[in-house]
């Protein structure tokens, strides 16, 4: 049937005025509204209680998943209340009116002023970025600057500029995103034995004049290691003493930018590297701010192209606007700054590090597990594990099994393919995240035991559906 075409069950008659006051006073569940059906396909006639609707619609979501048990997201699931109360507070400010809301502006300026520090750009020059609604817009608007200033330079070269490409390893899927819609060949570059990246020898069979940029991860979405970026940026280097190419380097550290600057402060991987142009991050990942927030800055403001920024006369003001979309809502900026102000450096040292030390944790448990083998320990990259199993085919489950198993714990645990040239190797992910505890990952490592020991003893006879996107 078609979506026109269907219809939800009758509602009852209307009412009036105030009537449903004495349903909502004897009880919620009591009511009219929660005696039905909720309408999926038209919006009902009358108006429900407030208590009425926020019942039925809470209930419906504990359908959910719990976010504490959420092991396959990067993504905050944990914020404090002065987050909380921000957000509330701010639910009405649209932050792209900066004549209405200056004070929100002035704080998205100094968010990027902090960031901009924080990865080393040079010092002497305004900062150069912006807010977005996640990592993955920061880096398509990273991607088109990219574009724009390859292009520009091939016009004044007098050389043509309609076969514009971007180099990468294992990227996450907003890069293939920006490469379709913004005409753009992506060339990723397949996995080695071995490897949990894009190696730096790679890049030579790839890289051409025609290459806009070449993206490195701070964070590799399947395996959670870095890619090194530093020794990449010296390939280019050797590259372009050979053939005159000057090609520069995005970062996407959409979790890595949290985490590398208080773990890792000796990797060398921003902007003290000359050839990274820009650098996007998540603040709703490892930044610990809550749903809704990324961020881009450039090393430099002479490598965001003019033509790219656009000024717009919105409610009263003149406003330089750089984004894919419009409207958004501010609070998730205010809380980044809150947690930039309540934490400090100091402050997200020990966060992040008390992650890492439970992914530490929980990478030793299951390496004596028996039937695993781990590709990545937690150490040295983002808080998380991964790991495959030893030999699948004579352990009589696969791991997307073992997922199965674990959810009916209510454990989400994802199970996928790793990409091109490795694809045969089926891996596990777990992510620790600011308000996952040890205790929480020792249960875990209970049940992973209980799991493995019925999947042994009573193998399954079909195996379960891979469940794509699990590894976002």
């Amino acid at each position: 049937m078609a979506l026109h075409e269907m219809k939800d069950p009758p509602t009852g008659a209307p009412r009036t005025g105030d009537d449903h006051t004495d349903d909502v006073a004897t009880d919620v569940f009591a009511s009219p509204l929660s005696g039905q059906v909720l309408p999926k396909y038209r919006m009902p006639q009358e108006h429900s209680p407030t208590e009425v609707v926020y019942s039925l619609l809470h209930n419906e979501l504990l359908l959910d998943g719990n976010a504490a048990q959420n092991l396959a997201t990067f993504c905050t699931t944990w914020s404090d209340d002065g987050v909380r109360r921000l957000m509330g507070e701010c639910i009405d400010k649209n932050m792209i009116d900066k004549d209405e809301y200056p004070q929100t502006a002035e704080i998205e300026a100094r968010c990027v002023n902090i960031l901009a520090d924080l990865w080393n750009a040079p010092p002497g020059g305004a900062a150069t970025g912006c807010s977005t609604t996640g990592s993955s817009e920061a880096a398509m608007l990273g991607g088109l600057a990219l574009k724009w200033r390859w292009r520009a330079r091939r016009r004044a070269e007098g050389k043509p500029a309609d076969r514009p490409n971007l180099v990468c390893g294992p990227v996450q899927i907003c890069w293939e995103k920006f490469a379709r819609y913004f005409d753009v060949e992506l060339r990723q570059v397949p996995l080695e034995p071995g490897a949990t990246g894009l190696r730096p020898h790679q890049l030579a069979a790839y890289v051409d004049e025609n290459t806009i940029g070449v993206v490195a991860i701070l964070g590799v979405t399947y395996t959670c290691d870095y890619e090194p970026v530093a020794e990449i940026a010296a390939e280019l280097d050797r590259i372009q003493a050979e053939h005159g190419w000057d090609v520069p380097v995005h970062v996407d550290a959409a979790s890595g930018g949290f985490v590398a600057p208080f773990l890792h402060p000796d990797v060398v991987w921003d902007f003290r590297l000359p050839r990274v142009a820009s650098v996007n991050t998540s603040g709703h990942k490892y930044g610990l701010a809550p749903l809704g927030v990324g961020w881009i800055v450039w090393r430099t403001a002479d490598l965001l192209p003019a033509e790219l920024v656009f000024t717009v006369d919105y409610l009263g003001g003149d406003m330089p606007t750089f984004a894919l979309n419009f409207s958004r809502p501010g609070g998730e900026i205010i809380a980044q700054y809150y947690l930039f102000l309540r934490l400090g450096r100091g402050g997200y040292r020990r966060v992040q590090q008390a992650c890492a030390d439970t992914a530490g944790y929980l990478a030793r448990q299951i390496r004596g597990m028996g039937p695993f083998t781990l590709l990545y320990d937690g150490q040295g990259g983002l808080p998380a594990v991964c790991y495959a199993l030893t030999d699948p085919g004579a352990s009589g489950f696969t791991l997307y099994d073992l997922s199965d198993r674990l959810r009916m714990r209510g454990w989400q645990v994802p199970s996928y393919p790793l990409p091109a040239d490795r694809g045969e190797t089926v891996v596990q992910r777990v992510l620790i995240r600011h308000g996952v505890t040890r205790d929480q990952i020792a249960l875990l490592v209970g049940d992973l035991r209980r799991a493995v020991e019925h999947l042994t003893k009573a193998p399954p006879t079909a195996a379960p559906t891979p469940q794509p996107g699990f590894h976002h």
